[in-house]
């Protein structure tokens, strides 16, 4: 089928709030959320095109890493309507990124002396070093703009989580990264660092959002690691950073207009998200022959009685 480019609200049902993210497609039902990811892919804040499957990737992947980590933390699905479409209960989101990174690599390496600030990092690290132990390192969430370092003892002075959540978020944070890392470990992958979405639901903690994915996640691959640390380069990445990358080679940071993606660079973006999903799941990625009407469907069939709310 042709790639998913989402949902026209003029074919929704009324009644329900519908909101367009980047990526996502939200259909709000008061205590729930369906959760369409589409096939857009974005950087710097801008959508920038189609890449197909990648919805549907993304979406039995993030069913793949809640399954595989509600042991560590219970999540906000009740269930899944359809190949990229998540039904959830709403809850109310932490107003912070939760970040976890386990190298010097990034953001944090640009500003290495700040993030030590802020963080408490240690200090004398070689870049794309592994830390020695996973780090917290929590940014603000802007509607405008850029998302800002923050540090633990700024979050609860400004009451933005209270210090009894935030203490179980840094454990919880910690547990799942160290889970992700193991299970990608065997497949010959490195989980570099990773961001979670989390709130609350009746004081509860939970999950809220896709994690351990190429949109959510920094990944290298394990057995060319070492050779790149000695010679002080890259590690070789699987991930959308390569597409953020061929952007940036041509001089685009989101200012202005964005150049002409060719074919082959979708192609290589789209093995990309194959490849995690192989990596992570064990199994190979087979696309559904769902059309555009069948999404239509997919959330029109769905109303919140059939889920007792």
């Amino acid at each position: 089928m042709s790639v998913f480019e989402g949902f026209d609200p003029l074919r929704l049902p009324q009644g329900p709030g519908f909101y367009r993210g980047k990526v996502r497609d939200i259909l709000d039902y008061g205590s729930y959320l369906a959760i369409t990811t589409t096939d857009r892919i974005s950087a710097f804040d801008r959508v920038l095109g189609l890449v197909p499957e990648k919805g549907e990737i993304l979406h039995h992947l993030s069913l793949f890493w809640f399954y595989h980590t509600q042991d560590i933390l219970p999540n906000a699905l009740v269930g899944s309507l359809g190949p990229r479409t998540a039904l959830m209960k709403k809850a109310a989101p932490l107003r912070v990124e939760i970040i976890v990174r386990g190298y010097l690599t990034g953001s944090v390496l640009r500003d290495y002396p700040t993030a030590q600030k802020i963080w408490e990092l240690p200090p004398g690290l070689s870049p794309h070093q592994k830390l020695p132990r996973p780090w917290v390192t929590p940014t603000t969430k802007s509607e405008h703009g850029h998302d800002e370092p923050i540090s633990r003892e700024a979050i609860i002075r400004q009451n933005l989580v209270s210090e009894q959540i935030w203490a179980e978020v840094e454990h919880k944070a910690i547990e799942l990264y160290s889970r992700g890392a193991q299970l990608l470990e065997t497949r010959g992958l490195i989980l570099v660092d990773t961001k979670y979405e989390m709130g609350l639901i009746d004081g509860q903690l939970v999950l809220i959002d896709e994690l351990h994915t190429p949109d959510s996640s920094r990944f290298w691959y394990r057995d060319s690691y070492e050779k790149s640390l000695s010679l002080k380069a890259q590690p070789r990445q699987l991930d959308k950073e390569v597409f953020r990358t061929w952007l940036l080679e041509r001089g685009w940071k989101g200012e202005g207009e964005p150049p002409q993606v060719p074919a082959e660079v979708w192609r290589q973006v789209r093995e990309r998200y194959l490849e995690a999903f192989t990596a992570a799941t064990g199994y190979e990625f087979h696309p559904s022959n769902w059309t555009n009407d069948d999404y239509y469907r997919e959330v029109l069939l769905w109303s919140p009685q059939r889920c007792g709310a």
